[in-house]
């Protein structure tokens, strides 16, 4: 039995799923149908999370924040690690441009603006876990951070991480590197390197979290033994709770990084495809 308007909207806002071909809607046209239906679909998406958060204000560190500036710094090194220097300028320019912080203020442009309506709901999810409201359903994702192409969304729990090692702005920036064509931005792709960095499918995860860990050891240690004592430290801490990383590998990669004049290359040099493995920290 087809559902209607009013059913296919309280699925979405119970699960984040909707029928793809809008077929709850009016209209034999497929474009008509997809229109009002995703139209629906988000205004609902709003207005629930509105109900939870009428209270809602922003948190104080994002209150005078300059975000382009915030994100510059915390990547930086990142960049001058990964990228020749001639390149490092566009990069930049888009990595500081890339991170969007889900408040009251900006919240219903994220949720109409975003591509895809799963998105959309994880995003709604991400955004009331932020400001510590009930999420749309108790089995959603709790998230800290999201990336969609070379855009990443941080809720306001970013300000509250209490790991001294856990950076979720560098670790969600990281994700661009393997979401974005060199050319997209202006720079010329080179042999076997269509993205800004080539990330073997099943490191993506591995490298992300390596790059936040390192990142975070760079800041806090100054020389090699400082940072070999604080990923001695580290290396005590839980593990990334995620089935696709490799606990003993992801140290091994972290201790041979933190070893080196710059660790940045080592730790992309063993999450790239093994055709680029080798070349990679002679770049």
């Amino acid at each position: 039995m087809q559902e209607s308007p009013e059913q296919a909207i309280k699925r979405y806002l119970r699960s984040g799923e909707h029928d793809p071909h809008f077929r709850a809607w009016p209209g034999d046209s497929f474009f008509g149908r997809l229109q009002q239906g995703d139209a629906a679909l988000r205004k609902a998406l709003k207005s629930a999370i509105h109900k939870r958060t009428r209270h809602a204000t922003p948190p104080a560190a994002l209150a005078e924040l300059d975000v382009v500036t915030f994100t510059r710094q915390n990547v930086l090194p990142m960049v001058q690690g990964l990228f020749s220097r001639h390149e490092q300028a566009c990069v930049l320019d888009v990595l500081e441009r890339s991170v969007v912080f889900l408040t009251p203020a900006t919240i219903d442009q994220v949720l109409d603006q975003c591509q895809w309506l799963g998105t959309a709901w994880n995003l709604a999810n991400l955004f009331l876990a932020g400001i510590k409201a009930d999420m749309l359903a108790d089995d959603a994702p709790n998230l800290v951070g999201l990336s969609e192409e070379t855009t990443c969304y941080l809720s306001a729990a970013y300000f509250d991480a209490s790991g001294r090692f856990d950076d979720f702005l560098v670790h969600e920036v990281v994700h661009i590197f393997h979401n974005c064509k060199r050319r997209t931005i202006g720079l010329r792709e080179m042999r076997q390197q269509e993205w800004l960095l080539e990330i073997d499918y099943a490191k993506r995860e591995t490298f992300a979290y390596a790059c936040e860990t390192y990142s975070r050891i760079r800041l806090l240690g100054h020389g090699p033994r400082a940072r070999q004592a604080l990923l001695t430290e580290y290396a005590q801490w839980p593990m990334p709770p995620d089935d696709r990383v490799d606990v003993d590998e992801y140290l091994d990669i972290l201790g041979e990084a933190v070893g080196a004049r710059n660790g940045w290359k080592h730790i992309l040099s063993r999450c790239s495809p093994p055709r680029h493995r080798r070349s990679v920290i002679g770049q």
